[in-house]
């Protein structure tokens, strides 16, 4: 299908096509690339997330279907606040200040602003060409204007943001004028151990980027900086919704246990009952 660039129905229906011999040898070097190693997701140049087909190069690890678990979680810890009139009276309902921590592919950041036509959306990531992706995907999926993507190191310059570096399509409440508080973040951070490299998939740590893979020695280390971050930047009441290693849960709950500016500490597991997203809400 990717080498005649036919979709399924049209294979289907001309089993009696013969390949000609340059879309033949284009398949067969492919199948060879395929067969050392590369992920399918490289060799196509595209992955569906959340029903959106999004591009993905070696620049960014490739979306999994784990991760849509922050997608559910996120918006059902949103709740009403994720509809974009108020259900009562029909309203506008206020915008929206949401964060992608580690974007990537900016797949997480761009289903929220597909599903939060209220949100403006602030996406950071430390690697330059991972965010040239993210923006491509953005401005493929028509979010751009309500996304802004910079380079940091995790929450770092989300407190200087402004309302207005984003498309004005909604109006700002006053309460959001310094431009210092979210009302969501979600992050799924690099939380693969550097001892644990050599348990990993080759298609894994051959082809993906290092950096979005591995949290350091223990794998865990991202996540004591995103929370403190975090606390910082969430206004009352606001979420933080984090994807967990396969390992991780209790050393992360302890993270937030340790500090009394949360509450509603959940943890969710995935459909293979791994605990796989943790979703806690700021009170101050």
């Amino acid at each position: 299908m990717h080498t005649l660039g036919r979709d399924r129905a049209w294979v289907y229906s001309h089993p009696e096509d013969a390949l000609d011999p340059a879309t033949a040898q284009k398949f067969l070097a492919l199948i060879a690339r395929r067969a050392a190693g590369e992920p399918v997701q490289y060799l196509t140049g595209k992955q569906e997330f959340w029903g959106l087909e999004f591009e993905v190069t070696p620049a960014v690890l490739i979306p999994r279907p784990e991760t849509e678990h922050v997608m559910e979680v996120a918006l059902a810890r949103l709740g009403e606040r994720g509809i974009k009139i108020h259900m009562d009276t029909g309203a506008p309902r206020e915008t929206l200040r949401v964060a992608d921590v580690g974007t990537g592919s900016g797949c997480l950041a761009i289903a929220l602003a597909w599903e939060l036509p209220h949100a403006q959306v602030f996406a950071t990531d430390i690697s330059p060409p991972a965010l040239e992706v993210a923006r491509r995907n953005a401005t493929r999926h028509g979010v751009s204007d309500r996304i802004h993507f910079s380079q940091a190191d995790l929450l770092g310059g989300l407190e200087k943001t402004d309302p207005s570096s984003v498309g004005a399509r909604h109006a700002v409440p006053a309460s959001t004028q310094n431009g210092s508080e979210f009302d969501l973040i979600v992050s799924n951070p690099p939380y693969i151990a550097r001892s644990e490299a050599d348990q990993l998939q080759r298609e894994v740590l051959d082809h993906e980027p290092h950096a979005a893979l591995f949290g350091g020695p223990t794998g865990i280390e991202m996540y004591q900086r995103i929370v403190d971050q975090a606390r910082d930047l969430l206004r009352d009441r606001g979420i933080l919704v984090l994807e967990l290693g396969h390992d991780s849960a209790d050393h992360v709950r302890e993270i937030f246990e340790a500090q009394p500016a949360w509450t509603k500490v959940v943890i969710t597991m995935d459909l293979a009952g791994i605990p796989r997203v943790l979703a806690a809400e700021r009170v101050r």
